[in-house]
């Protein structure tokens, strides 16, 4: 199932992170500390429950899911979201839901790396 998935990754680089922390509303100070935290990242799995764990200096979180059920979930910047967790094509597909507002988080597997894509969706009417 996410077995491929499984284990510990280490941040190595990353891309447009302050925009997409600035458009998720993260003020000035949390983006630039932020963008100096070399994330640690651990997949694992019982059962059915899958656990991502992300430690860093600035701040920890940890989320547990089934795939497919949606649940409640406070982020790191402490927006309270709907979410849900799919196996998409071998990546995890992390869709957060609040406000009208969504975001998506995709975590897989490229050359051996592990490979996180975040965008940001703002509906408006």
């Amino acid at each position: 199932m996410v077995d491929h998935l499984l284990g510990t990754w280490k941040s190595t680089s990353c891309e447009n992170f302050n925009e997409y922390m600035k458009q998720l509303g993260v003020g000035l100070a949390s983006r630039k500390l932020s963008s100096l935290a070399k994330p640690i990242m651990t997949i694992s799995a019982k059962g059915d429950l899958i656990t991502i764990k992300t430690k860093s200096i600035f701040k920890n979180d940890e989320i547990s899911f089934k795939l497919g059920e949606a649940f409640e979930e406070t982020t790191p910047d402490d927006r309270k979201t709907k979410s849900i967790v799919i196996l998409d094509s071998g990546s995890l597909t992390h869709v957060q839901n609040w406000d009208g507002k969504e975001t998506t988080i995709k975590r897989k597997l490229v050359d051996g790396k592990m490979v996180v894509v975040s965008s940001f969706l703002c509906q408006v009417w």
